[in-house]
């Protein structure tokens, strides 16, 4: 069976806050297939202006506490960027893109699958290197 995209409905640039940004991040990542167990929070990191858009970054930090480990030994961030076109018309709307800690690749919410393995083995890298 082919896989369909899970996407929302961003906001047009004209109505973005960087709370509405936050809760949108939020309403995404409720759209993604994650075992329960993992928890994450998330934050507004700051606003940077280019010449011909602004963009707003965001960090989401996930972990799986445990009743063993109620404080998790590492945590996996994604990173996630909010941009507003100053050319394309203000109803336009917002392009959203995101990255994994420790990784260059830009994920796209509409044109790929989250993968929980992604922040397995983040946290797995972590825990090699606090080892050696």
């Amino acid at each position: 069976t082919k896989y369909v995209i899970k996407d929302i409905q961003w906001t047009t640039g004209e109505d973005f806050t960087v709370e509405r940004g936050k809760e949108q991040i939020e309403e995404l990542i409720s759209t993604w297939e994650v075992h329960e167990s993992w928890l994450h929070w998330s934050e507004f990191l700051q606003e940077e202006e280019l010449k011909d858009s602004k963009r707003y970054h965001y960090r989401v930090c996930w972990s799986m506490p445990t009743r063993r480990k109620p404080i998790p030994r590492a945590t996996a961030s994604i990173y996630f960027v909010i941009e507003i076109s100053k050319i394309k018309p203000a109803t336009s709307p917002v392009e959203v893109f995101f990255t994994l800690e420790s990784s260059r690749l830009i994920h796209r919410p509409e044109q790929c699958r989250f993968r929980e393995k992604w922040l397995k083995d983040i946290i797995e890298n972590k825990l090699i290197l606090m080892e050696r």
